[in-house]
C-alpha cells in the first residue's frame, strides 16, 4: 500500500537544494541554504550521495571539484571528511549529513530528499544509500518525501520505509543529458515502473510536462511536482499541469 504524499508538500513552493545564492554565502545543499528556505517558509529539496562508511551526506554531484572544490569523489570521503570539506562560496561550513538537516528542519518545513543514483546506469545495484537514509528517518516526524531517478532506490524505499512517500524523478531522457543506454533510457522515459515501485507522487523535468504519461498519472489524482523552475514566467507554465514547483535563482510567491 503506497503512502499519500503529505499535502503541505503542494502548498509552499520547494526550493531546489534549498534556497541557495553564492552571492550571499548560501551554497547549494549547505545549511546556510537550509536555513533561509526555512526562514522564508519554504519547502525544502536535498541531495543524498553515500559516504565511504556508508553515511548519507547531502551533496549533488558525484564529483567534488564543483561545490568543494576538491579533486576526487564524494564516496571516497568518510562522512567527518565530507563534514570537515568547506563548500565553496560559504561560510566555511562542510558537507553536511542527513542527520544534521533532520536536526536542523525539524518539522518546521517539508522536506522532499532525492537519492542520487549510486548504480550509474538505474540498474539494481543499490542498498547502502537506501539503508543509510530509512535508518535516519526512522525517528524523523516532520513531513518528508524520498525520491529518485532510479526505480529500483524507490522500490527498496518503499520496501525499508512504507510508511514514507515516495516518487519518481522522471524525464524526458534526452541523449545529450543522459549517458544511458538507448533502451534505458526509452524505458525510463514513459514511466513504467510507478505502479511497480509503489510510487506517490513524480517530479518531472518542467520542459516535458506535455508528456501523455503525465497527463495520464494526472488524471489518476497522482499528485505532478516538476523540476527545476528559474522563472515567474516558467512557474506560470508548468503550474498549468503540475501541482508545485521546485525551483532556484528567484524567489517564487506563496500561493494565496
Amino acid at each position: 500500500m503506497r503512502p499519500d504524499l503529505p499535502a503541505v508538500f503542494l502548498n509552499a513552493p520547494i526550493t531546489h537544494r534549498a534556497l541557495h545564492d553564492v552571492s550571499q554565502g548560501r551554497p547549494e545543499n549547505s545549511r546556510a541554504a537550509i536555513r533561509a528556505a526555512i526562514t522564508a517558509s519554504y519547502g525544502i529539496e536535498i541531495d543524498l550521495q553515500l559516504s565511504r562508511d556508508d553515511q548519507a551526506v547531502v551533496f549533488h554531484d558525484y564529483e567534488l571539484a564543483r561545490l568543494a572544490g576538491q579533486p576526487g569523489v564524494i564516496r571516497s570521503l568518510v562522512a567527518a571528511e565530507a563534514s570537515a570539506m568547506p563548500l565553496l562560496h560559504g561560510d566555511g561550513e562542510g558537507i553536511p549529513g542527513l542527520s544534521e538537516v533532520l536536526e536542523l528542519v525539524a518539522g518546521q518545513v517539508p522536506l522532499l530528499i532525492e537519492l542520487k543514483d549510486q548504480d550509474g546506469g538505474m540498474g539494481p545495484n543499490i542498498g547502502p544509500l537506501e539503508q543509510a537514509t530509512a535508518q535516519e528517518l526512522a525517528s524523523y516526524s516532520g513531513p518528508v518525501a524520498v525520491m529518485s531517478f532510479n526505480p529500483h532506490s524507490v522500490a527498496e524505499m518503499a520496501r525499508l520505509a512504507p510508511g514514507i512517500a515516495r516518487g519518481l524523478v522522471t524525464s524526458s531522457y534526452g541523449p545529450e543529458d543522459w549517458p544511458l543506454s538507448a533502451t534505458t533510457r526509452d524505458h525510463l522515459r514513459e514511466i513504467p515502473d510507478f505502479d511497480a515501485v509503489q510510487a506517490s507522487f513524480i517530479s518531472h523535468e518542467a520542459g516535458d510536462l506535455d508528456r501523455p504519461r503525465v497527463a495520464e498519472l494526472k488524471a489518476q489524482g497522482v499528485p505532478i511536482l516538476c523540476w527545476t523552475i528559474r522563472s515567474q514566467a516558467q512557474e506560470a507554465k508548468a503550474r498549468e499541469v503540475a501541482d508545485n514547483v521546485t525551483f532556484e535563482g528567484y524567489l517564487a510567491a506563496h500561493p494565496g
